[in-house]
């Protein structure tokens, strides 16, 4: 627990670093992602951080709060609206100096459960480590949207290893959210570390696989680049219908970007 936790950390703190670096009109400018702009992407982070926070310390609240954010939904608001909505007399520094204290917050208070203990969220309960490593993926993935609109990568993340074994356990998840019977066998996961050491998952196979950059993987699973404007290759059943519709990330089924949409920090 303490080591995912610090991932965690550690990732909130480089984002919340790079963010210090915006201009006014960085802040309005709108990413690659549905045209979120920076604020959106902090927004949403701060948002769910907060939540994570009243589930971790008090469940209750974050149920209540649940429901009001489903009967929001159910009326067609979108998530980045709601966001908006909650922050809307912040600018951009100050909503990220209200995410960093409630990051700070969290991660304080997670470092301390036991990584089996149950958490309310908004699917399914998680454990406190499946809740950790879900909140650094996305943090990983808005983290991305604005490095892409800076022309940057984030190769070297302490915590990519997570964001790839969340990948890959996902496999099965991705194909009965959407109503599909998941081809077998599972492929076989061969990746290249930034330190140039392998990280691999699942049998060898020379039939059935999925190989390339660890951090080209990561792009995929978070559905930040279609397959097509990644290095990985792939073959078999399997790979193939998974590399094109990967969701490491709950929710309903979404299908990531075109081929071609995503290639600014590559």
């Amino acid at each position: 627990m303490r080591e995912i936790v610090s991932h965690l950390l550690d990732e909130c703190r480089s984002l919340a670093a790079l963010c210090e670096e915006l201009t006014p009109e960085l802040w309005c400018r709108a990413t690659d992602f549905y045209r979120w702009t920076p604020w959106d992407e902090i927004a949403h982070l701060a948002y769910f951080d907060e939540t994570a926070l009243q589930a971790v310390q008090d469940p209750a609240t974050f149920l209540s709060r649940r429901e009001i954010l489903r009967g929001q939904r159910a009326r067609g608001e979108e998530i980045s609206s709601i966001a908006r909505e909650r922050f809307l007399q912040k600018d951009g520094k100050e909503v990220l100096d209200f995410w960093r204290l409630q990051f700070e917050f969290l991660c304080s208070a997670l470092i301390e459960m036991d990584p089996k203990a149950r958490l309310p969220w908004y699917g399914p309960e998680m454990s406190a480590r499946s809740f950790a490593t879900a909140r650094l993926m996305e943090t990983w993935a808005h983290g991305q949207d604005i490095r892409d609109m800076l022309g940057r990568n984030h190769w070297t993340s302490s915590g990519l290893r997570q964001i790839v074994h969340l990948g890959v356990n996902t496999y099965h998840w991705t194909f009965k959210n959407r109503g599909l019977l998941p081809p077998e066998p599972v492929p076989y996961v061969d990746l290249e570390a930034p330190d140039g050491t392998r990280w691999t998952w699942g049998a060898h196979s020379s039939t059935d696989y999925v190989m390339g950059s660890a951090y080209d993987f990561a792009l995929l699973v978070t559905q930040r680049r279609h397959r097509s404007d990644t290095t990985l290759q792939w073959r078999g059943e399997g790979a193939e219908r998974w590399t094109l519709i990967a969701q490491c990330f709950a929710g309903a089924p979404s299908t990531g970007p075109a081929a071609g949409g995503r290639r600014r920090s590559n």
